[in-house]
C-alpha cells in the first residue's frame, strides 16, 4: 500500500477579498497585500514535490465535494443556507477573517471532501496513511460560524462522516498548528469518542481559548487535551512535549485512527507564528506520530493540511512530512536549515521550556 494524497487544483482557486494581511482594507489600510491564507503555499508544495520526484512515490487522488448530509453532520442548515446564498451572489463573510468570493461555498465543500475521502480510504485500507490538501483549511471554523481563514470545519466532517459508517469509532486529532484548534475542540468537547489535543503558541490565536485547563465538558470530559508552549520553543522543545505529553495521551485513549491537523505556521519562518519549529521537527512529530499508529491502531493515519503561511518554507515543510510519510528515499534537503539550526533556542531557554511542559504534565 503507498500513501495516498489527496488534491485538487480548484481548492486553490479560493479567495479571500479585500483584505492586507489579516485587516479589512479601507481607510489607511491600503489594499493590494491579500491574505496570508494564499494559495501559493500549496501550490508551491504541488510544485516541489513534482519536482523532485516524490510525487510518483504519492497516489494521487481527488474526491467529489462532501455531500449535503456530510456537512449537516457538524454544520446547521441555517449556516450553510446563508453561506451558500452569500457565495452564490458575490461572496463576502459570516465571520471574522473567514472571507470568500463568489463559489466559496462549492471549494470549501470540495476542501471537506478532499479529507473525507482521505479518511474513508485510510480506513478502508486502500491506503497505508493519506495527506489531504485541503484549502481553505478547517479547525478554527465552529459549527455555526466561519472563524480564521475556515469556512468548513474539514476534520470534523471526516470524523462524522467515518463515524456513521462505524459508530464506535474512536479518533484521536492531533492538531500541530500554531493556532489553537479551537473548531475542533469545540464541536467535540463532550463526546469521548474523540481526544482533540492541540499543541499551540500560547495566546496565539485565538487568544481566549486553548488553555491548558480546557478539558472538555460532560462524558468529554479528560478527551480534550490542549498544550499551549511558550513562544520560541523550538526544536527541541516541540519534540519534548510531544514525547512526554501527545504520545501518553495517545496510548492512554487507544484511537482507532490518528489525524494529524497539519499546519506549519509553527516554522520559524511564518509571518504568523514566532515558534522555531523547522522542517526536521515536523519530519520527526510525523515519524513519532507513524510510530504511535502502529502500535496503537495498525498504522492507520491521516494528515490535513491546515496553516502555514511561507510561500518560500512551506514546501520543505510539507516535503519532510510526505517523506517520512510515504517512506521515500526522495529527499528536499532543507535549504534554511544552517540558518535555523543557530537560531534555536539556548540551553537556559529549553530549560524554561522543560519546566513549562513539566507545569501542564502535573496540571494534566
Amino acid at each position: 500500500m503507498t500513501t495516498a494524497f489527496f488534491h485538487d487544483e480548484r481548492t486553490l482557486w479560493h479567495s479571500g477579498g479585500n483584505y492586507s494581511f489579516t485587516l479589512p482594507t479601507g481607510g489607511l489600510v491600503q489594499p493590494g497585500a491579500g491574505l496570508p491564507e494564499s494559495p501559493e503555499t500549496k501550490r508551491r508544495l504541488v510544485n516541489l514535490l513534482h519536482v523532485t520526484g516524490l510525487m510518483r512515490d504519492l497516489a494521487l487522488r481527488g474526491a467529489a465535494e462532501a455531500s449535503a448530509d456530510d456537512l449537516l453532520r457538524v454544520h446547521p442548515q441555517g449556516y450553510l443556507a446563508s453561506f451558500k446564498s452569500l457565495s452564490d451572489a458575490n461572496g463576502g463573510e459570516l465571520g471574522p477573517r473567514a472571507p470568500f468570493g463568489r463559489g466559496g461555498y462549492e471549494i470549501a465543500a470540495l476542501s471537506a471532501g478532499l479529507t473525507v475521502e482521505a479518511l474513508r480510504a485510510v480506513m478502508a485500507g486502500e491506503a497505508r496513511n493519506a495527506y489531504a490538501l485541503s484549502r481553505p483549511p478547517g479547525h478554527h471554523c465552529l459549527p455555526e460560524r466561519p472563524n480564521g481563514f475556515c469556512l468548513l470545519a474539514n476534520i470534523a466532517i471526516a470524523i462524522r462522516a467515518a463515524q456513521a459508517a462505524n459508530p464506535s469509532l474512536r479518533v484521536a486529532v492531533i492538531d500541530w498548528d500554531v493556532h489553537h484548534g479551537n473548531g475542533t475542540e469545540a464541536i467535540f468537547y463532550d463526546d469521548p469518542t474523540v481526544l482533540a489535543i492541540s499543541l499551540h503558541q500560547d495566546r496565539n490565536y485565538p487568544m481566549d481559548t486553548g488553555d491548558a485547563g480546557d478539558r472538555g465538558a460532560g462524558a468529554g470530559l479528560g478527551y480534550n487535551l490542549n498544550i499551549p508552549l511558550p513562544p520560541g520553543t523550538g526544536h527541541r522543545g516541540y519534540l519534548a512535549a510531544f514525547d512526554r505529553l501527545v504520545v501518553p495521551a495517545l496510548h492512554r485513549f487507544g484511537p482507532d485512527v490518528i489525524i494529524v491537523a497539519c499546519g506549519y505556521d509553527a516554522a520559524a519562518i511564518d509571518p504568523l507564528g514566532r515558534m522555531l519549529a523547522t522542517a526536521d521537527t515536523f519530519r520527526q512529530m510525523t515519524r513519532r506520530t507513524m510510530e504511535a499508529a502502529a502500535d496503537l491502531c495498525g498504522g492507520r493515519l491521516m494528515l490535513a493540511h491546515e496553516g502555514g503561511y511561507s510561500e518560500a518554507y512551506v514546501p520543505f515543510c510539507g516535503h519532510a512530512v510526505l517523506e517520512t510519510l510515504s517512506g521515500s528515499a526522495i529527499t528536499a534537503p532543507d535549504p534554511f536549515e544552517p540558518t535555523l539550526s543557530l537560531r534555536q533556542p539556548n540551553a537556559a531557554f529549553d530549560a524554561f521550556v522543560d519546566g513549562w511542559i513539566d507545569d501542564l504534565a502535573k496540571a494534566g
